[in-house]
């Protein structure tokens, strides 16, 4: 699969798989950022990426980020669609610092990594009763 890709500075770094067998692709991080505690930013990689027609881009934590930085992703993961790719469409990573010290990220670090998942949007049909009686509600299948 091709994927065009667009620099918005000439230092953003093009992502590339680091093995074969690689579901996702890493995101690197353009500037030293030193993200204040109990802050959430947002982290520019300097990059627009234009995901193909029928699919996401994921953008999901490396799971070394929160053992290396201390940095979580207040969201879990973020969703790229494939009409966000205009010119000032630049990918960034939100992070969140939970702790009460500054955490800094160096220039070139790994923060983050992309992931291409196909997408189906759905039609929806109302019905007038649902008579589905299988589940008995929410964390019904913990009980």
């Amino acid at each position: 699969m091709n994927v065009e890709i667009f620099k918005l500075r000439p230092d953003a770094v093009i992502p590339s798989y680091q093995t074969t067998g690689a579901a996702g692709f890493d995101f690197e991080t353009l500037d030293e950022i030193i993200i204040e505690p109990n802050s959430i930013a947002l982290i520019p990689t300097g990059l627009v990426i234009k995901t193909p027609q029928n699919y996401m881009l994921v953008i999901s934590p490396r799971s070394s980020m929160p053992k290396k930085t201390g940095l979580r992703m207040p969201h879990s993961i973020g969703v790229i669609d494939s009409d966000y790719c205009g010119p000032a469409d630049e990918v960034k990573i939100q992070v969140h610092n939970p702790t009460q010290t500054p955490i800094i990220i160096e220039k070139g670090q790994k923060i983050a990594q992309g992931i291409f998942v196909p997408v189906t949007q759905a039609q929806f049909v109302e019905i007038a009763e649902n008579n589905n009686t299988t589940r008995g509600g929410f964390g019904s299948t913990g009980k």
